[in-house]
């Protein structure tokens, strides 16, 4: 195949990617689900939460052992038993709402789904960061960003599918939560989107560059790329594990309180205390999933420029920018600064843009320090992070809930001080 022909293949494997991303990404609507869950079930809100905690934990781990199947059977194989068990996934947690089962939720939401996203995660970056070596920072900005504006979709759509869904008695009681039918519905959709665009993943040929590109000096080459033994031995390994887990935490705490903090502060900004009719209660519900869909925008967005951004500044250099500057924002949070509905929705905006650039500028930082011929499993590995981040921040921010902000702000700045002392590794041969 000529260059020429390459050059269209890989920009069509980078649509496919963000097609996936988009799919996967509606997990971070998550906070949408929980009151609906809570409100038919009788299910507190801690026992609701463990759903997400386990998916997050689900979903690193498996893209770590999905990246090494990137690396030995292709990303084509692996993008599609993805797709496949994402969408059985849904369709089981939406069975379990509709039994009123919170175990086959967790076994289908928590676990099956988790194994599908962290399977379809993983392989567009390792595939892309092999097709755009000339484009590192930008095409995983690209690529993850469709994961993080996914929520923007499902925030915007979910509430009022839920609402439409659901039936009452005569008495006003809950008798079905929509919630089921939801999730049949979006279950059929991932598994014919992820599944089909699984089908142009492709691997480049061995040594191919762009045309007119030569990689620059301060990068590991494919030739000199350290494999993950190799890899995991260095310090900076461990100190990019540490960036990562840090800045995910923060944010996916954020993100699985998202829309119930957001409906509080919208009652407060509109005055709405005490019972609230039904119309109310539907308003403030929709309220809360604007915020989660309009985060979720920024999420993508954020990926694209902290991305971006990285190829010129250095991955180093942003990383410190977004430690500092969310760790003040949240710190004034907690004390009281945002109070109004609509600047919360402009710190989420901010917070969650910070949150997703760390997603999108990590998988080159790795490739950068430790090259791209393995990176499946190098970085892989390195999302077991998100596993850790998936239970750290859920966790603190459902127990501690008074301190949860002050917490984020600590781990935030512990993560500045680890991208301040870091320094790119020698070469296997220096």
């Amino acid at each position: 195949m000529s260059n020429q022909n390459l050059e269209s293949k890989r920009w069509w494997i980078a649509v496919a990617a963000v097609v996936i991303q988009l799919c996967l990404g509606t997990v971070y609507a998550w906070s949408v689900f929980k009151n609906p869950l809570m409100k038919m079930h009788g299910w507190d809100g801690q026992t609701v939460q463990y759903t997400f905690m386990l998916l997050m934990l689900i979903v690193g781990l498996s893209a770590a052992f999905g990246g090494t199947l990137v690396d030995k059977k292709g990303p084509r194989f692996v993008a599609t038993i993805g797709g496949i068990l994402f969408g059985l996934g849904t369709l089981i947690a939406g069975y379990a709402d509709q039994v009123g089962s919170i175990a086959l939720l967790y076994l289908g939401f928590g676990v099956i789904a988790a194994l599908g996203n962290g399977f379809g995660y993983v392989t567009p970056i390792a595939t892309l960061i092999r097709w755009f070596p000339d484009k590192r920072g930008l095409v995983t900005g690209l690529a993850v960003m469709g994961f993080g504006a996914g929520a923007f979709f499902m925030g915007q759509i979910a509430p009022n599918m839920i609402i439409g869904f659901s039936e009452m008695d005569s008495s006003g009681k809950m008798i079905a939560s929509g919630v089921s039918n939801t999730w049949y519905i979006w279950g059929i959709i991932f598994l014919v989107l992820v599944a089909g665009a699984a089908q142009f993943f492709k691997n480049p040929p061995a040594g191919w560059l762009p045309a007119g590109f030569k990689p620059a000096a301060s990068t590991v080459s494919a030739a000199d790329s350290f494999k993950f033994g190799e890899a995991v031995k260095k310090p900076q390994w461990w100190i990019l594990w540490a960036m990562l887990c840090l800045n995910v935490s923060a944010g996916l705490g954020l993100i699985s309180q998202h829309s119930p903090l957001a409906q509080e502060t919208y009652k407060k900004t509109m005055g709405l205390l005490g019972n609230l009719t039904p119309e109310q209660i539907a308003t403030v519900a929709v309220a809360g999933g604007t915020v989660v869909a309009i985060a979720a925008i920024f999420n993508g967005l954020g990926r694209l420029f902290w991305a971006k951004i990285s190829d010129n500044i250095g991955r180093r250099m942003v990383f410190m920018i977004m430690f500092a500057s969310q760790a003040i924002v949240y710190l004034l949070v907690a004390l009281g600064f945002v109070s109004n509905y609509y600047l919360f929705i402009v710190v989420s905006c901010y917070l969650l843009a910070c949150y997703g650039g760390g997603f999108a500028t990590m998988p080159a930082f790795a490739a950068d320090a430790f090259g791209p011929a393995y990176i499946g499993k190098v970085y892989g590995f390195m999302l077991t992070a998100w596993s850790a981040a998936g239970i750290i921040g859920p966790f603190v921010f459902e127990a501690f809930k008074p301190q949860a902000l002050y917490i984020a702000a600590v781990l935030l700045i512990i993560g500045f001080f680890f991208a301040l002392v870091y320094k790119a590794p020698k070469g296997k041969n220096a």
